[in-house]
């Protein structure tokens, strides 16, 4: 992201909180920058995934970032808010070391997370089916 970010976090979870940088130009939102829900299983994310497309609503980004390596996809509410549906955050050790950003694998779809996971992501569905639609 330009102007950089910085992680925080309170518990195991890779982040909680992300700052982002200042930036030589004007910011576009001068507030939040999006909400982040965690959902329990992969197959959620694909159902909720499934249902946008299904009522039409624009997703910004389907897939894996980079640092945290949550699988996720993302849009935005009809009052232009940018919402987060992930699951899959990296768990950081007692010992504080979160992966290393060589081995960051970001992706652009779901299909492509799924097919290609991180080192430890078990990225197998309950219902294969889902990734299909």
């Amino acid at each position: 992201m330009k102007g950089g970010m910085v992680f925080m976090r309170c518990n195991s979870d890779h982040h909680g909180i992300a700052l982002v940088g200042s930036l030589k130009d004007a910011a576009t939102a001068h507030d939040l920058n999006h909400l982040a829900f965690e959902v329990s299983t992969l197959d959620e994310v694909l159902r909720a995934r499934n249902h946008l497309r299904e009522h039409k609503v624009p997703i910004d980004f389907e897939g894996r970032r980079r640092a945290g390596c949550q699988i996720a996809v993302e849009f935005r509410d009809p009052d232009g808010h940018h919402l987060e549906i992930y699951w899959g955050l990296d768990q950081v050790p007692d010992e504080g070391r979160a992966r290393s950003p060589e081995e960051w694998k970001g992706a652009h779809s779901l299909r492509d997370a799924i097919e290609n996971p991180v080192r430890g992501q078990d990225t197998r569905l309950a219902d294969p089916r889902l990734l299909d639609d």
